[in-house]
């Protein structure tokens, strides 16, 4: 019997995507600057600062995280589907991380080198053995990881600290920041490729050091879903409502910490308080679901939830023609104005090839090429 669909999961999904290229589009912005990334330092100087730190404080890492909690529900639902259909699930789940793990390298090397799809098809791998445990082993796993990546957090956090402050650091920080700038600004394609190919394992450094907090998210993901957070009734309703309460009440202030001078919350706020905003979003986007607010919005977060895939693909295609050398040369742009209306205009054309893709596939390409490669080899 085929399992109907989630909406609030494709909501949920769709509004992550958009987010996630709320934070991608800095980078495709400024190629180089890191720290713009990390850091919001005198954010009170001009309104554009503030406007950009205050996106920061409700976007950066937060859909990260979501996207992470969504990739282990939907770890869950494989893993039920391969229960019921009698698949052989550490097979058929390990061939498929192992598709999604090509399709991740061949985004960084031909697309963008922040990719996050390497590092979610590695903690796939991992989890696709916990999840077949009795459930206080599947706990402990995460608490756990929630562990190892908390301590971590605070060494780099404090390491970080000194860092920033350490006119070196600063220093080489800068030349590595104008370097690639004028790589994405004024190479070739070919160079840039070459650039992320030499430089690959600098380059991942991010996906590596978030395993623990991807296992983390990814357990959480799968602990909420059989929790029945997913459910339509009335026990899932206070559980959305407690994630809403909670997760918008303590991490609206955890995550405007990251405005407090210094860069003593920098990492924290992406990597630790992130996932607790992130909760409360689940919440939000259930009650908004309940209520039946802004229908049409909502009808276009679906869609782009049910193309994921594609349109995370798509909406880093079309911001390296707009901002590479190679492309319309937008690169290297400090006006956040233009930025923030560069990240709606693309949202609006992920909005419109979602729409097509549903209406004549059914999902997105990407998605439907996945899908029976994942799943053919296994079929009986």
């Amino acid at each position: 019997m085929k399992q109907n669909r989630i909406r609030l999961l494709d909501v949920l999904r769709g509004f992550a995507i958009i987010g996630t290229l709320g934070t991608n589009i800095w980078l495709f912005a400024q190629p180089g600057n890191i720290m713009g990334v990390f850091s919001n330092e005198n954010w009170w100087e001009s309104f554009a600062s503030f406007l950009t730190a205050f996106l920061s404080v409700f976007v950066n890492g937060k859909f990260l995280s979501l996207l992470t909690i969504l990739f282990g529900i939907g770890l869950e639902l494989k893993y039920r589907k391969a229960m019921r259909e009698g698949l052989p699930w550490i097979r058929m789940y390990l061939w498929t991380m192992l598709l999604l793990l090509l399709d991740g390298l061949l985004h960084f090397i031909f697309v963008f080198e922040y990719d996050i799809l390497m590092s979610y098809a590695l903690t796939g791998m991992i989890v696709a053995f916990i999840i077949r445990y009795r459930e206080e082993i599947i706990k402990r796993s995460m608490i756990v990881s929630a562990i190892i990546h908390f301590t971590g957090i605070i060494l780099v956090s404090i390491g970080w600290v000194f860092l920033i402050k350490d006119e070196v650091f600063l220093s080489e920080m800068t030349r590595m920041s104008h370097e690639t700038t004028q790589l994405y600004a004024n190479q070739s394609y070919w160079q840039q490729i070459q650039f992320r190919m030499n430089d690959f394992w600098g380059l991942r450094i991010e996906a590596i050091l978030i395993i623990f907090m991807n296992i983390t998210l990814y357990i959480l993901g799968i602990r909420l879903f059989r929790a029945g957070a997913f459910s339509n009734n009335d026990k899932a309703q206070r559980i959305r409502k407690k994630l809403m309460i909670y997760g918008l009440g303590i991490g609206i202030p955890l995550n405007l910490l990251t405005l407090v001078p210094g860069g003593f919350f920098d990492i924290a706020s992406r990597y630790v308080f992130a996932p607790i905003l992130a909760l409360g979003y689940i919440g939000l986007f259930a009650w908004v679901l309940q209520k039946a607010w802004a229908p049409w919005l909502i009808k276009r977060f679906e869609s782009i939830g049910k193309t994921a895939l594609s349109c995370y693909i798509l909406q880093n295609i079309l911001a390296s023609i707009i901002f590479y050398g190679w492309g319309l040369s937008m690169a290297p742009l400090s006006s956040a104005y233009v930025v923030i209306l560069l990240w709606i205009l693309l949202t609006i054309v992920m909005m419109g090839a979602a729409e097509l893709f549903v209406k004549y596939i059914g999902t997105g390409p990407l998605e439907y090429l996945w899908r029976k490669l994942s799943y053919s080899p296994f079929k009986k």
